[in-house]
């Protein structure tokens, strides 16, 4: 089979590719990058005025299944990516049961074979049932696919356990990603410790409670050699605490996600369950010092954390409703409007973030690059085409974003897998 891509605006972080550009797939891999390709057998996209590059990479989602269908499907959550422009989605293992052993793995890779053609990616569980207390089978879950470790939702307490933890994982060549949070802190409660929480006379979840844990996982990761990932980090210290770290040669990386360099605390009280995420939404002093880490190279990689909720379990109050918000189909556009149409990033700094950068931190080698001989994973989009978000032409089983009837820009117009179309706007579901 042969896809050809007609005169797009190529955009290669990696080799520095750039330019119109015609790109030949054959057999699911690029093989031909040039002007004025021929080839009268292909399928044909006309891309002219559009930019193209690699397939993005989304290294933090919740799929859900098994055990939460009602909120999302494997099967959903990827056709969410697909709309999204994600042709890789590495998901987090705090399902039920939990990702922590092969036979789950296995589960999680059957379901993605036979749902769709984005690639899913199983993260492992760090501890048994992510309780925190005993290690699984680091090389049992790297055999059965795993591409990473993490109890994300659940962040291990005991710094022996994340030690032990870090070791064994070196030696199986596997990141840790670190959900940065001190439990004994936050509990269960709404909204960041500060003006807002003040006002609605609530306890808030400290900016502390994560320093706490990202020196932690830092000084962890400097002690045993090992790479340690910081997932969605959110405070001004945070981002200082990872730059410092990353100056003295540390395996120390770190994500952040869009509602993290777009929205604040204030966001609470008009938006109240859909503005409510672990960690919470932060301050503006916040949200400037996570733009600034993302300019100077601070922060690797922007990821979505898509964490889909039924709607009657948003609609609880605001302190028993479960945090969390999608962020496959919109992550693109909030990320363009706020970073390239706002002139704080050039596009390809970006589209490092959302390709390679995550790639490389999950030693997917074949992923996040578009070069002669890599994968046919590609997104071709109009970075300037304005859109309203509105939930209800969501892929994504969940409605549950604060981004709701926001006018964004950057649009999708075909997510290619393995030199498939996989979403093309205005027809129907592809998968």
């Amino acid at each position: 089979m042969r896809l050809l891509i007609r005169q797009g605006r190529l955009v290669d972080p990696v080799g520095g590719i750039g330019g119109v550009m015609d790109i030949l797939m054959e057999d699911g891999k690029v093989a031909v990058i040039g002007s004025n390709i021929c080839q009268p057998d292909a399928q044909e996209i006309d891309a002219r005025g559009l930019v193209v590059c690699a397939g993005l990479v989304d290294m933090h989602v919740h799929l859900r299944e098994p055990g939460f269908e009602h909120k999302e499907t494997i099967r959903t959550g990827a056709l969410a990516a697909a709309h999204g422009g994600f042709t890789s989605i590495a998901c987090m293992p705090n399902t039920r049961p939990a990702t922590d052993c092969p036979e789950q793995i296995d589960y999680v890779k059957e379901k993605a074979r036979q749902a769709c053609g984005v690639h899913v990616w199983p993260i492992g569980a760090v501890t048994r049932g992510e309780k925190g207390e005993e290690l699984t089978d680091f090389e049992a879950l790297k055999q059965a696919g795993a591409v990473a470790l993490s109890d994300d939702g659940m962040p291990i307490q005991n710094a022996n356990i994340m030690r032990d933890g870090l070791i064994l994982a070196h030696r199986q060549g596997l990141t840790v990603l670190s959900h940065c949070e001190d439990a004994n802190m936050v509990m269960n409660y709404a909204v960041n410790e500060g003006r807002v929480s003040r006002q609605l006379r609530l306890p808030g979840r400290p900016a502390i409670a994560e320093e706490i844990m990202v020196a932690r996982d830092a000084m962890l990761a400097e002690e045993t050699g090992a790479a340690v990932h910081i997932c969605h980090i959110s405070t001004a210290k945070s981002v200082g605490l990872v730059r410092r770290y990353k100056r003295k040669g540390v395996q120390i990386t770190c994500e952040t996600c869009p509602q993290y360099f777009t929205l604040t605390e204030e966001e609470i009280l008009t938006q109240g369950t859909m503005a409510r995420v672990n960690p919470p939404l932060r301050t503006r002093a916040d949200v400037e010092a996570i733009i600034e880490g993302l300019k100077d190279g601070t922060i690797d990689a922007i990821a979505t954390d898509h964490a889909p909720h039924a709607s009657a379990e948003k609609a609880r109050p605001l302190t028993e409703a479960p945090s969390g918000m999608v962020g496959l189909e919109t992550a693109l556009a909030v990320t363009l409007t706020a970073l390239y149409h706002s002139g704080e990033m050039a596009l390809s700094d970006i589209l490092r973030k959302m390709t390679i950068n995550p790639a490389c931190i999950l030693r997917l080698p074949t992923k996040g690059r578009l070069s002669i001989g890599s994968d046919g994973d590609v997104v071709i989009f109009d970075p300037d085409q304005e859109w309203t978000v509105d939930p209800n032409e969501f892929y994504s089983m969940g409605r549950n974003t604060p981004f709701a009837g926001r006018k964004v820009k950057g649009k999708v117009k075909y997510t290619v897998v393995d030199g498939k179309i996989v979403y093309q706007e205005g027809a129907s579901h592809v998968l």
